[in-house]
C-alpha cells in the first residue's frame, strides 16, 4: 500500500470512508478494507483519515479507539483497569487538555528509544527503565489526585 504525493511532493493523506453499513472503503484502492487493514495501515505508519461517507465527519478517532477495543479485548490488554480508570476521571478535569499532550509525549519518547535502546541496553535494563517510566506516571497522576 503506497501513499500518492502532491504535486507539491508531500504525502497525502489516505481517505477511507465509512458508509452507514459500516463498511469501509478505501478510496487509493477503489475497494472495501477491514479494521485489521486499517490497523495496518497504522502499522506503517501511513497518513489517513476516516471520514463519514455522507457527511464527511472524521471518524478516524472513533475507528482508532475501536482497534485498541479490540486489541485489548484479544490476547494480553496493555491497560489496566486502574490506568484506564484515571484516564476516565480526566475527562471534564482542569487538566485534561494538559493529559493528552503528557501522554503524546511519553508515548514519542517511548518509540523514539525503544529499538535503539533494546538493542543496545538488552531486554533487562530496557525493563528498568519502563518500570521508572511507570513510577513516574504514577507520580504525576498523584499530583492530581488521581493513584492507582
Amino acid at each position: 500500500m503506497q501513499n500518492k504525493t502532491s504535486k507539491d511532493g508531500k504525502r497525502s493523506q489516505r481517505i477511507i470512508k465509512k458508509y452507514p453499513n459500516r463498511r469501509l472503503y478505501d478510496t487509493d484502492t477503489s475497494s472495501y478494507i477491514t479494521l485489521t487493514e486499517i490497523k495496518q495501515l497504522v502499522m506503517d505508519s501511513e497518513a489517513f483519515a476516516v471520514l463519514d461517507a455522507k457527511t464527511s465527519e472524521d471518524l478516524t478517532r472513533s475507528i482508532l479507539l475501536q482497534i485498541i477495543l479490540e486489541e485489548e479485548a484479544n490476547g494480553s490488554p496493555m491497560f489496566t483497569a486502574p490506568v484506564l480508570s484515571n484516564i476516565i476521571r480526566f475527562y471534564g478535569h482542569a487538566m485534561q487538555g494538559m493529559m493528552g499532550g503528557y501522554l503524546e509525549k511519553n508515548m514519542q519518547a517511548l518509540m523514539d528509544m525503544q529499538v535503539p535502546m533494546q538493542g543496545v541496553m538488552g531486554n533487562n535494563m530496557f525493563q528498568q527503565m519502563q518500570e521508572q517510566m511507570q513510577k513516574q506516571t504514577e507520580q504525576f497522576l498523584g499530583t492530581f489526585g488521581l493513584k492507582r
